[in-house]
């Protein structure tokens, strides 16, 4: 069997000969003749080199942040350090169950309630829970923690609104609408929250102003203080989303800004493993209002024992079916002790460096819309692009081809063709280089080639439309598509 670059239209190894030691097929007594099988099973004759040559082509087919820049802004696709992955690899992590005796995972759950003591002191809230399962779910389980909270006030009635700014990432009015809140959407003004605007639409009717600082612009809300100011005047919640904590990690947190719940995620800011839909892992750290109705079971300390507590008459429940991802948040805890208090403020400082090095290299390409001075990630604009006849996704795919995943694009949505960048902590100057140079050769090549791009990927151009109506999700739908193409 010869071997070469593989292909998505090419047969699965489990469509080569059939093995000459395939026999007819069994008859089963009690099986209905309907699911008898009528052929014989194919069962592929292989060696052990070429199955493993096969599926590692595979993978390499993949961007990963092992191999290469992800530049993916808002993502912060960090590099996932190897130790903090054989830690939980180990037997006593790998084999928890969560349905276990309190008495037979007592260091799980000290590990716990120290990460949880940690967070608590990065985000200063005073309660945190590790049960979200992810970003999405920290939120949604935030905005029950709202309701229920204004549910015993007595204004569940009136407080039917959450508002969130144009930067908004798209989750969030997700999580609002499934927690049963209208949304209402706050312009910005220079890629910050207009406050004037913000002002305006409080009302007695808004249960929770939504946002994260820095924003998905790069920028620090500088008005912060006014805002929260503002959001409580008018009775109302302030919501932090904590998706770019890692600008800010150890510098200042969303209790000092006066925010009054907040969710992180773990995959982004403490390096555990991120991408592909999952595992993911979220937090959610309450002030003093809202904890009572965080979700139970909480982990207390007694003496020297450790306990999960379910007696918390206000709580909004139980939201999955095991307390935490035990194996991410164990990576997360390595990954913060490796650090240390000053590593982790070196973290926000190397990430903020990061991103106003390459800021500054890429805006002599393309323009920035904001001001220069960024946090973690900043923005570009492709407009001046479509004089060419060229997109943002053209230089997206183009980019591809040199070997780096692309940037987001049309994301935040305020930016005419907008290219959002984040190099994160873990690049090093010669990696940013690296890809500040392929963005120059990707941004002056000729739309010919943009338009073209990518050619040295498996996979070409896809159409993206008919990609997102008409998915292909198994391998026959592949090879009918082959075959009509």
């Amino acid at each position: 069997m010869t071997f070469r670059q593989a292909r998505w239209d090419e047969p699965a190894i489990w469509d080569l000969a059939p093995s000459a030691a395939a026999g007819p097929p069994i008859a089963i007594p009690g099986v209905p003749e309907r699911l008898r099988r009528k052929a014989a099973v194919r069962w592929p004759e292989l060696s052990e080199p070429e199955v493993v040559r096969h599926f590692t082509r595979l993978s390499q087919m993949n961007f990963g942040i092992d191999t290469s820049t992800y530049p993916l802004g808002s993502c912060t696709m960090k590099y996932n350090p190897k130790v903090s992955e054989a830690l939980a690899r180990r037997r006593g992590a790998a084999n928890l169950h969560p349905d276990q005796p309190e008495e037979t995972v007592q260091g799980a759950l000290e590990m716990l309630w120290r990460l949880e003591r940690l967070l608590s002191k990065v985000t200063g809230l005073p309660e945190v829970s590790l049960q979200p399962a992810a970003g999405a779910h920290g939120e949604y389980a935030a905005l029950l923690l709202v309701r229920s909270y204004f549910r015993d006030r007595g204004e569940s009635g009136t407080r039917a609104e959450v508002l969130l700014p144009d930067t908004a990432h798209g989750t969030n009015p997700a999580s609002a609408a499934m927690a049963g809140y209208a949304t209402r959407e706050i312009p910005s003004k220079n890629g910050c929250v207009d406050v004037a605007a913000l002002k305006a639409a409080l009302s007695e009717r808004t249960a929770c102003f939504m946002l994260t600082n820095p924003n998905t612009a790069g920028l620090f809300e500088s008005d912060i203080l006014e805002i929260a100011e503002a959001v409580h005047a008018s009775g109302a919640m302030l919501y932090y989303d904590g998706a770019n904590l890692n600008a800010i990690l150890g510098i200042t947190h969303p209790g000092r800004m006066g925010f009054d719940v907040a969710h992180l995620n773990l995959h982004k800011t403490f390096a555990t493993p991120h991408g592909g839909g999952g595992p993911g892992a979220g937090v959610l750290a309450a002030g003093e209002k809202l904890a009572p109705y965080l979700p139970v079971p909480r982990i207390v300390k007694k003496g020297r024992k450790f306990h999960l507590d379910y007696d918390r008459p206000k709580s909004i429940g139980k939201i999955r079916r095991g307390y935490a991802s035990f194996g991410l948040d164990l990576r997360a805890y390595a990954f913060a002790l490796t650090h240390g208090e000053e590593g982790l403020r070196h973290v926000a400082r190397r990430s903020v460096l990061n991103s106003n090095y390459a800021g500054a290299k890429l805006g002599k390409f393309l323009p920035r819309p904001f001001r220069p001075l960024v946090k973690h990630e900043f923005v570009l604009s492709g407009a001046p692009l479509k004089e060419r006849g060229v997109r943002t996704i053209d230089l997206a795919k183009r980019l591809l081809d040199e070997g780096v995943h692309a940037p987001t694009v049309y994301f935040p949505t305020l930016v005419e063709e907008s290219i959002m960048v984040e190099l994160p902590e873990t690049e090093s100057r010669r990696d940013i280089d690296r890809f500040i140079a392929a963005f120059e050769r990707a941004v002056t090549d000729s739309p010919e080639n943009l338009h073209a791009a990518p050619r040295n990927l498996a996979v070409r151009r896809i159409d993206e439309v008919r990609a997102a109506r008409e998915p292909l999700l198994s391998w026959k739908d592949l090879r009918g598509a082959s075959a009509q193409s």
